[in-house]
């Protein structure tokens, strides 16, 4: 019963997932075009990590923004954005190309993205 309850948080983490996904890769995929891959990447990391914070705390947990969380927030994005990186490279080094080579990096890094900002607003396990 209880995974019943989290079911419609699970939702709306999926909904501010595809918006932040969305913002991630279509900056990527402007800049990716003109300047090196990491830092279009990255520079589009930080954009959706800003609507991410945001609409996590708000629409998802329903809790306000603080720092605290930021910081906790910022803490868990830094290991997820090493994830991120570490996946888009190895995935360019199989030979994906630049503009398809997220698409499996977000595959893998947005379930381990859930369970680490979930921590941070609720402060529990799944």
């Amino acid at each position: 019963m209880k995974k019943l309850k989290q079911l419609p948080e699970f939702v709306r983490f999926a909904i501010v997932g595809i918006i932040a996904t969305a913002i991630h890769y279509g900056v990527y995929y402007i800049l990716q075009w003109f300047i090196y891959v990491n830092i279009a990447y990255t520079i589009g990391y930080i954009v959706s990590f800003i609507a991410n914070f945001y609409l996590s705390a708000y629409f998802t947990f329903g809790r306000k923004p603080s720092w605290g969380k930021a910081l906790g927030f910022g803490g868990a994005h830094l290991f997820n954005y090493l994830l991120h990186i570490g996946l888009l490279n190895f995935f360019l080094w199989l030979g994906l190309s630049r503009p398809l080579a997220p698409i499996p990096v977000f595959s893998i890094a947005i379930p381990v993205n859930f369970l680490l900002v979930r921590f941070v607003f609720k402060g529990k396990r799944i």
